[in-house]
C-alpha cells in the first residue's frame, strides 16, 4: 500500500448491497436462459443432470492445500522468510527467528514490520510474541502508519488490545495525517471504533483535509459509526478544508444530514419529521435538530439501504398509506426482516 492507496481507502465509494444484489440476480437470469438453451439444443430433458453435473465442474475450483508448518524448524531463518510468516501465521519461524537473535523490528523495503503484519491479519499470539521480544509498537513504515494503524484496517481488536497493552499510542498519525479512528471508520470497523473511543481517543481529530471521522462516516454512509461517533461528542459543526475555503455555513458538517436538501424516501413515510429537520437546519436550532436526526437514521437506513423498497412500501402501510404489494422482481419481506424493520421504528419512537 502506498500513499495513493490511502487516498484510495479514504475515498472509497461504500458498496450498495441492494444494487449488488440485483447483479446478482440478473447474472442467475443470464445463466438460467444458457441452461435452457442448452438443454433444448441438446434435444432432450434427459440430458439435464449430466448437464448440470458439467457446468458445477468446469466452475469449480481446487482449493490449494493448506501449508503446513513443519514440526521442527532446521537451519536460520533470513528476514524475508521471518516476514512472510508473520503474514502466514507461523508462529514456529517466528520463534526460530527471535531465538536466533533476530531483531523484531526487521522490516520489508516498505519499512512494514512483522508486528504491523501480523497485526493486520489478527495474529495475536505472533503479535504478543513480537511484543514481548521487544518489538517496537510505534515503529513506523513508509505511509508513516504503525501497527495500531494496521490493525484497525484488518479490524483486528484482539491484536489491538495487545499492542494498547503494550504502550502503543492510539492518537498516531500517517502521511495522510489520518488517526486510528479515521481508518477505522473507513473501513467499517464498528468493534474497533467503539474501542478507541472506549480508550479516550480524540474523535474530533482532523486528517490533512481537515476531515474528522464523522465526516468520513457521513459520506461513507456509515450509519450505526455516525451515531456512535455523535453520542461521544463528535463536532457535527467541524469544517474541512474545503468548507472553511469557502466561509459557507452551508458546507457545515451537519449538511450532510439534509438540512440543505436531499432526496428522501423517509419522507413518504415520515415526511412532516423531514421537512421539520430541514427548518431546525435553517433556523440555526442545531441541538434540536441533531435529537430528531439520531431518531431519524435508522428507519432511514431501514426502508433504503438495509431492506429497500420492500420496506417503504411496509410502513406506508404501517402508517396508513398505500404501499401495496412489490412487483417482480423484487420480494415481500421475510417474517424476520419484518420484525426488524418494526423495531427500527418503534426503538426510535415512530410506532
Amino acid at each position: 500500500m502506498d500513499t495513493a492507496e490511502l487516498e484510495e481507502e479514504k475515498y472509497s465509494e461504500p458498496k450498495i448491497k441492494g444494487v449488488i444484489k440485483i447483479q446478482a440476480e440478473e447474472r442467475v437470469r443470464k445463466t438460467s436462459s444458457d441452461l435452457r438453451r442448452e438443454i433444448i439444443d441438446l434435444g432432450s430433458i434427459h440430458n439435464f443432470t449430466e448437464l448440470r453435473k458439467m457446468r458445477k465442474n468446469r466452475k469449480k475450483k481446487e482449493a490449494p492445500a493448506p501449508e503446513m508448518e513443519p514440526e521442527e524448524i532446521t537451519g536460520p531463518i533470513d528476514v524475508p522468510k521471518f516476514l512472510k510468516a508473520a503474514v502466514k501465521g507461523k508462529i514456529k519461524i517466528i520463534e526460530k527467528f527471535l531465538e536466533d537473535g533476530g531483531n523484531p523490528d526487521s522490516c520489508d523495503e516498505f519499512k512494514r514490520t512483522a508486528l504491523q503484519w501480523s497485526s493486520l491479519k489478527g495474529h495475536t499470539e505472533i503479535v504478543q510474541k513480537l511484543l514481548d521480544k521487544g518489538a517496537n509498537a510505534n515503529f513506523r513504515d513508509r505511509l508513516d502508519c504503525t501497527a495500531v494503524h494496521w490493525a484497525c484496517r484488518g479490524g483486528r481488536l484482539d491484536a489491538l488490545k495487545s499492542l494498547q497493552n503494550s504502550g502503543a499510542d492510539l492518537n498516531v498519525k500517517d502521511k495522510l495525517m489520518s488517526s486510528p479512528l479515521h481508518v477505522a471508520t473507513r473501513t467499517g470497523r464498528y468493534d474497533v471504533v467503539e474501542h478507541l473511543i472506549a480508550s479516550g481517543i480524540n474523535v474530533n481529530a482532523k486528517d490533512r483535509e481537515g476531515d474528522t471521522a464523522l465526516h468520513d462516516a457521513v459520506r461513507l454512509n456509515r450509519y450505526k459509526i455516525v451515531k456512535l461517533l455523535i453520542i461521544h461528542g463528535a463536532n457535527m459543526m467541524a469544517k474541512n478544508a474545503v468548507s472553511e475555503r469557502k466561509q459557507d455555513p452551508e458546507c457545515q458538517l451537519v449538511d450532510a444530514y439534509g438540512a440543505v436538501g436531499g432526496i428522501c424516501a423517509l419522507a413518504n413515510i415520515l415526511g412532516q419529521q423531514v421537512c421539520q429537520l430541514e427548518q431546525l437546519c435553517v433556523s440555526g436550532q442545531w441541538e434540536k435538530a441533531k435529537a430528531l436526526q439520531w431518531r431519524l437514521i435508522e428507519p432511514n437506513a431501514a426502508v433504503t439501504r438495509k431492506f429497500g423498497i420492500a420496506a417503504l412500501k411496509q410502513t406506508m402501510d404501517w402508517f396508513g398509506y398505500h404501499g401495496g404489494n412489490c412487483r417482480s422482481p423484487l420480494c415481500p419481506l421475510t417474517e424476520s426482516e419484518t420484525k426488524q424493520l418494526r423495531s427500527d421504528f418503534t426503538s426510535n419512537g415512530w410506532l
